[in-house]
Order: C-alpha cells, then structure tokens, then sequence
C-alpha cells in the first residue's frame, strides 16, 4: 500500500513502513513542510504496533537529501518548532530517539543534513556512488542538526577532519569506518534496507526495543545504560513474548509476537 504526497511517499510493505523523500528537483532538500512530514510519519509508526521497523530513503539518482533547502532558508521561509508535533518527531530521529528501529537507504549522496538522517538510523545501506559529507562550515555555518555528534559513530580523528574540512567521502570509505552497513549498486539500496528491517520485524519487538536503546545508551553513557538494563530486563524477561520465544524454540516453529 503507497500512501503519496507531494513531498513524501509512504508504502507499507508488511511490518515495514518505507518513506521515499520525493523532492528529485531539489535533491530532496529538507523544507519545513517535508522535516513536519518525516516526523509526523515516524510518530505514527511508533504508534501503530503492525509497523516494526521504518526505511527511509530518496527519489531519484542524484541525492538521498542535499540537507536544508537554502532556498527556502534565504527567502525566510521559517523551520517548524518544536511546538509542531511532527517537528518534534523529526529533531527525535536526529538525536536517534525514535522508537521505532530505523534503516536509512542512501540511493545515492547524503550531505549536511541529509548525512544527519542517516546518522539519526540505526543501520544504512548505501549506494555504489553515494558520498557522504558535512559542508556546513564551508556556507558559514556548522552541523546543528546531530552532524557534530558524528564522532559517537566513528574515530574522532575523521570525524574531526569530515566536519573541519567539509570535503565528503566516498562509500566505500564510509563502510571501512563504520559509518555504513553495506554498500550494494543503486538499483538493489531498497531492497536491501528493507531485507535488513525484514530480519529486525522478524524478532521480538520488546526484546528489539530494550537491546535498540541499550546498545545506543552505552555508546554515550554506559552508567545510565547499566541502570536501564535492569529496567528492562525486568520488562522483556516476564513479557508474554519471552515464553513465546522459548516455546516456539522447542517447537521448532516461527515465533508469534503480540509485543506484551
């Protein structure tokens, strides 16, 4: 099923939700309108429990997103706050505080805040010719949209020399640091990212959940990961799925998650 509006197509296949940035023209640049749609999406997502994880990804062949659309930004179009609902979901996924396991799907370059989206996605699957970049400083400004955070990604030495410089790598480089999970030809970007969000809808979402924020929390604050994993182990251990889980084990069959 393809939900499409001007700007951001959304197509449901199974347990996962693919939304398509469709501004080609632009290079799918981010305009209030779009960031709004992209966060509005990724709330309802993280509300309907048939969707277990999101792919986001680009129209066309010339960019994944070219990052804000300094069009809009010097004609003084004004960046929705953080009041807007779908504002807010969208600064969540930046920060990488949506819920809902995230696949960013690089058709092809990512650069200030497009590369910022990808950043805010759990695993990525880039294209062949795809480059990735924060050019911020070379406009006068700097990565306010996570890209400064970069370095919880990969070594501090390239972080510091990808946001200092501006100067973008390539795909290749990027899947040697870390940056990217796969690098496949343009034409398979989809299919792939939905591949990889098939096999995380396939597991238990509590137990996707738990492990999703653990793994990103210890990253930055292992003491406060500490205390979640009890929190959840907690949670995830006396759940419904846990038996599940256990029981379809001994079955030899496929699991069925009701998520409790």
């Amino acid at each position: 099923m393809t939900d499409r509006t001007d700007d951001l197509v959304r197509e449901r296949r199974g347990a996962v939700l693919v939304l398509r940035l469709n501004r080609p023209e632009a290079r799918n640049a981010l305009t209030p309108g779009l960031i709004s749609g992209i966060g509005s999406a990724l709330v309802e997502a993280e509300s309907d429990p048939e969707v277990r994880a999101v792919v986001l990804t680009g129209t066309g062949d010339r960019a994944f997103c070219a990052g804000m659309d300094l069009r809009s930004f010097a004609d003084g179009e004004a960046m929705p706050g953080r009041s807007d609902a779908g504002a807010d979901g969208f600064y969540r996924l930046v920060r990488g505080d949506i819920t809902v396991p995230l696949v960013g799907a690089a058709n092809a370059t990512a650069v200030a805040g497009g590369l910022e989206l990808l950043l805010g996605c759990d695993l990525v699957v880039a294209a062949e010719g795809a480059r990735f970049g924060l050019p911020e400083v070379q406009r006068g400004l700097f990565a306010a949209g996570g890209g400064t955070f970069i370095g919880t990604r990969i070594p501090l030495a390239v972080a510091l020399e990808i946001v200092l410089t501006g100067d973008p790598i390539d795909a290749a480089r990027a899947q040697v640091l870390g940056l990217v999970n796969a690098v496949v030809p343009a034409d398979e970007v989809v299919p792939a990212a939905v591949a990889l969000a098939e096999r995380i809808a396939a597991n238990g979402p509590l137990a996707v959940a738990a492990s999703r924020e653990l793994v990103r929390l210890a990253a930055s604050d292992p003491a406060k990961a500490w205390e979640r994993l009890g929190h959840w182990q907690r949670i995830v251990f006396s759940s419904e799925d846990a038996q599940e889980g256990a029981r379809a084990f001994v079955e030899k069959r496929p699991p069925v998650w009701t998520g409790r």
